[in-house]
């Protein structure tokens, strides 16, 4: 634990209580050796990944992105955009100067996905992403124009082509119908086409870690890695071509996506999962895939949680032994919540009102006690996120045998963006 959480937390909590509390969060507490374990084993499904006959059998599916490399600043043109990868999705009209490296004009527009449709079928998905994007073309003045269009899917997919992608399966509370095995950009292409009043031009499918991978070496060409910590968590890297089995050719490099949220889907990781880790794959709807990224991302981290207060509530050591109605309901402790707990200057009077909100019968140890829950949690996060993170700036030094590695990441992701630390 560090300094500051002790600064933060502990004061406001009494010794034998703490010891108690402790006891339910030691299993979050991850030691350096045990994430150094957690990063030989993840080098370990990387390579198994990278093969190409036990590929199909890896958790960690290092799929071929087709990108062969990084920006070098001279891009130039006008492109459209669709960037989905949650329950909202973004539509973009970049133009690129080259004369000043730089993008000189991003218009974006956000278009929300509803409940009805994330669940429904693949055709009502794509038509609706079509609507917006028709939408979007109107409002900007570009009907009529053709214009190429970059696609991030954020979710896993196989490359076949740079413009044919297939989904390999839902993650983040999707589940839309006729999509899984199927060519997801055909898919928008026959969205539009059953419209019949714009088309777009070329098509280049990326996932969002790539996205970010490039946006961040248009400006900085020693870029060679991509990372999200978002609603999911998923990170890309540029590989050397003679180590991807999977695609012809020796020479140069390309970006593979490691799918790296589906690290421990084969039990590898079953020795550090806690109780609260297990009852959160249990209920979600996608039971036993993506067990990294239920440790990691946005999409969970609330309702991890919620369930250690409502552990804490039942062992009577929070809220007088009394749960409320909505800390009993799973999914009331949004993942924003922690971050506005862990704000360093307001974080104890966010957690007071938050506490309120859920109609709990709180008292000021509650309230710091409510802190260090929401510290341990999206520390393990960060811990194990940053393990899987060196395993890669490993694998790219080792792949070049070098004794140092300079490189940047580009990282993106709303836990990322809006976590206080």
């Amino acid at each position: 634990m560090s300094g500051d959480t002790a600064t933060l937390h502990l004061d406001g909590i009494p010794p034998h209580m703490l010891s108690e509390v402790e006891k339910h969060l030691e299993p979050f507490r991850l030691s350096l050796e045990k994430l150094q374990d957690v990063s030989a084993r993840l080098r370990k499904d990387m390579l198994r990944g990278l093969g190409k006959h036990a590929h199909h059998r890896a958790a960690v599916k290092m799929l071929p992105t087709f990108v062969r490399a990084t920006p070098d600043g001279t891009e130039k043109g006008d492109f459209l955009a669709l960037d989905l990868g949650g329950t909202n999705f973004r539509v973009l009209h970049v133009r690129v100067l080259e004369e000043e490296q730089r993008v000189l004009k991003m218009d974006s527009q956000i278009c929300a996905i509803p409940q009805e449709i994330m669940l429904g079928t693949g055709e009502k998905l794509f038509d609706h992403i079509a609507a917006c994007l028709a939408e979007f073309l109107d409002s900007q003045k570009l009907r009529g124009q053709t214009l190429p269009l970059g696609f991030t899917f954020s979710f896993p997919c196989e490359q076949k082509e740079i413009d044919k992608s297939i989904l390999i399966r839902w993650t983040k509370g999707f589940n839309c119908s006729g999509v899984e095995g199927e060519d997801v950009v055909r898919l928008l292409k026959e969205a539009i086409h059953r419209r019949g009043d714009y088309d777009i031009g070329s098509v280049a499918m990326v996932n969002d870690t790539v996205g970010t991978m490039m946006s961040c070496g248009y400006r900085d060409q020693s870029c060679e890695i991509g990372m999200i910590i978002g609603t999911g968590t998923n990170a890309c890297y540029m590989e050397e071509m003679k180590n991807v089995k999977r695609v012809e050719g020796e020479d140069g490099r390309m970006c593979i996506n490691t799918e790296w949220g589906g690290f421990g889907d084969d039990g590898s990781l079953k020795d550090i999962l806690t109780e609260f880790d297990e009852e959160v794959d249990k209920t979600s709807i996608n039971p036993g895939v993506h067990t990294f990224e239920k440790m990691i991302s946005g999409m969970y981290l609330g309702e991890i949680v919620r369930l250690v207060l409502l552990k804490l509530t039942e062992e009577k050591l929070l809220f007088k032994g009394c749960p409320s109605e909505a800390l009993l309901t799973p999914g009331s402790f949004e993942t924003k919540f922690i971050s506005e707990i862990e704000e360093p200057d307001s974080g104890l009077e966010n957690a007071k009102k938050i506490l309120t909100k859920l109609a709990l019968d709180w008292d000021l140890v509650d309230a710091c006690v409510a802190r260090l829950v929401c510290d341990t949690v999206s520390s393990r996060s960060a811990r194990l996120c940053a393990a899987a993170l060196a395993t890669i700036a490993n694998r790219i030094r080792t792949n070049r045998g070098l004794d140092h590695l300079k490189t940047t990441v580009g990282v993106d992701g709303t836990v990322y963006r809006k976590h206080p630390k």
